[in-house]
């Protein structure tokens, strides 16, 4: 439980419940009976964080193990900071109520680069030392791991290991060496070192970056045996795959307040633009008895009504409405209800949407990401228009009458005629709705369009592409705002600002490292919240670095260029995505893996979409 010393404090913040535990599954332990404690740290609020499936299955996993007890600590909000650091209260996990010094293993997981600040704020405000350098002795080991691991260089100088790929065995493998090494009294520099040997441990500790004189990556060195490539891990068999069957249940409202279940990793789709889609090969699926059994699980010991059934692309699930069957027959005598994220129009049916009927009708969410069919070819988004408007069609005949399009401006070839089509296929939208017979009677429909900037991402066919100016991001809002012609469509756009800062950091080096510990010293944090950011004062920093920012953003890389992710492997080769890259030059879509293999490279790993029993239709 938290520290009585902030029981005064409680009344004078906003949502105090973020800060107090105590909650429905928490687990506590008996600090004298373990062998290593883990702080799980999530670089965000209570609520963000909570939601996260990851933090779950391993925070489940760890306490399992009766020698590790792993807690949670999230980022207190700047109201919550404030009266802390008055009071001199440190960061404290919520279990125990223990600050972080406490603790053996500090685990951060890295989902958005705008949350590196926050690293940085919570080690500050728990009392540890921000560079690794400056840590001393086996303890308060510094570790992360999620998306961001691909690309972690510029924050090298603060974590002492980063976990690349699935964490369920590699995680594991990492505490158990602490464990032998804490036995034998080692120190942490060998600490380091044997954990480097292990498959899918990077110590950045363990490499020298070298520059050219035009400032790109020259060379990337690794020292004390270290491996020259590090390879992700990745958990072949889904089933046998670790799951939790209860959850922490928050005590406050938060994002995703619902039972979760993941169905599947990876995408068998390959758009160019996305990093999840790349990083997460193979796609590797769970059985239909097994999904049904963890849901059933999770319901009956959480008590929630709602299960949320999590992937990258739902209907791309090769066995998905016998899932939802299956799922139904305890689902509806149960009255719990099923919701499908992620579909994709062309996978979108009558029978799904049978299935699926027990969810409010709040809307349906698709993502065409470009407007035109060219630049849908260009990006690999193989989704036609009139699958869309079959789609919202089937929509509107089962009652729906809110529909959100998702897409992105500043795409690589994107042209003013491809920005325009955004606004023209949102009136198609609102038109197939008039057009449809048994649309529901009396009701109008509701389009909303969201248009967010093309961040180009490592391990992706776009790496090398560079992202529009912030102008330039800005005239394509104003175009398509212009473009519209009924009230029936609203238009919501994302600050290119934030975008600009997410690219900067995406591509970076280590000479980064130098910014993140100015921006810390400025009191930046929270860069992924409109009240926190300050595009101005991040702009300051950079120029007291002395670092351009478009140097990482804006500037086109060569296909020659070593880039700083170079020595990280997540089993996409560059050769492949090179050749993805000047499909799209072409504006040639390709096959998505379970039609074709292209040969990407994640065959390697033995299981998965790659040895399906397939027919090549090309």
């Amino acid at each position: 439980m938290y520290p009585k010393e902030i029981e005064k404090l409680l009344l004078r913040v906003q949502k105090p419940g973020r800060y107090v535990g105590g909650e429905l599954g928490a687990v506590v332990k008996d600090k004298r009976e373990v062998d290593v404690r883990f702080a799980f740290c999530f670089p965000d609020t209570y609520e963000i964080g909570m939601s996260h499936l990851g933090i779950k299955i391993l925070y489940s996993q760890f306490n399992e193990k009766p020698y590790i007890w792993c807690e949670r600590v999230f980022a207190p909000w700047i109201d919550m900071e404030a009266e802390m650091r008055g009071h001199d209260i440190p960061l404290y996990a919520l279990e125990s109520g223990d600050p972080l010094t406490d603790f053996d293993f500090i685990g951060f997981t890295l989902q958005y680069e705008l949350s590196y600040t926050n690293i940085l704020n919570m080690l500050d405000l728990g009392g540890i030392p921000l560079r690794s350098k400056d840590r001393h002795g086996l303890e308060h080991i510094v570790v992360a791991g999620g998306p961001c691991a691909c690309n972690p260089e510029p924050i090298t100088d603060f974590i002492d290991i980063f976990f690349l790929g699935d964490g369920e065995e590699v995680d594991l493998e990492v505490i158990e060496l602490y464990r032998v090494c804490k036995r034998e009294g080692t120190s942490r520099e060998e600490f380091l070192r044997r954990a480097s040997r292990i498959k899918g441990v990077y110590v950045p500790s363990l490499y020298d970056v070298s520059y050219n004189a035009d400032g790109t990556v020259s060379a990337i060195t690794p020292l004390h045996g270290a491996p020259s490539v590090i390879e992700k891990r990745v958990m072949i068999n889904m089933d046998e795959s670790y799951y939790p069957d209860n959850f922490v249940v928050p005590n406050i409202e938060i994002v995703h307040d619902r039972a979760v279940e993941e169905i599947f990793r990876g995408c068998i789709r390959g758009c160019r633009f996305c990093q999840a889609g790349f990083l997460y090969r193979p796609v590797r699926e769970k059985s239909v008895e097994c999904i049904s059994r963890q849901c059933h699980a999770l319901c009956r010991n959480t008590g929630y009504d709602e299960v949320s059934l999590s992937s990258l692309s739902s209907s791309d699930y090769s066995q998905v409405v016998p899932m939802l069957k299956a799922l139904n027959e305890w689902a509806k005598p149960e009255n719990v209800a099923l919701s499908l994220p992620s579909l994709r129009v062309d996978g979108f049916s009558d029978d799904i949407l049978d299935q699926i009927k027990t969810v409010r009708k709040s809307g349906l969410t698709f993502a065409p990401e470009a407007g035109s069919q060219r630049l849908r070819n260009a990006i690999n988004k193989n989704v036609f228009e009139d699958e869309l408007m079959n789609t919202c069609r089937v929509a509107f005949e089962g009652g729906y009458t809110t529909v959100k399009l998702y897409f992105m401006i500043g795409l690589p070839t994107e042209t003013p005629d491809d920005v325009a089509a955004i606004a023209e296929l949102g009136r198609k939208v609102v038109d197939c709705f008039y057009q449809t017979e048994n649309r529901p009677k009396g009701k109008s429909p509701r389009v909303t369009i969201s248009a967010s900037s093309f961040v180009p991402k490592p391990f992706t066919p776009f790496q090398w592409e560079p992202q529009d100016t912030m102008d330039t991001l800005r005239e394509k809002q104003q175009h398509i705002k212009s473009s519209l012609t009924t009230r029936k469509i609203t238009y919501n756009y994302h600050a290119s600002d934030t975008s600009f800062l997410e690219a900067v950091f995406a591509r970076g080096d280590r000479r980064l490292n130098a910014v993140m510990l100015e921006a810390n010293r400025r009191g930046l944090r929270f860069d992924g919240w409109s009240d926190c950011f300050s595009l101005e004062r991040w702009l300051e920093v950079f120029d007291a670095c002395g670092i351009d920012p478009a140097f990482y953003a804006n500037r086109r890389r060569s296909f020659d260029e070593v880039l700083p992710w170079d020595h990280l492997d997540y089993g996409v080769s560059k050769k492949f995505l090179r050749q993805e890259c000047e499909r799209a030059y072409r504006s040639e879509a390709s096959p998505n893996c379970r039609e074709k293999c292209l040969g990407c490279g994640a065959a390697k790993y033995g299981g998965g979409v790659c040895y399906e029993k397939r027919q090549s239709v090309l």
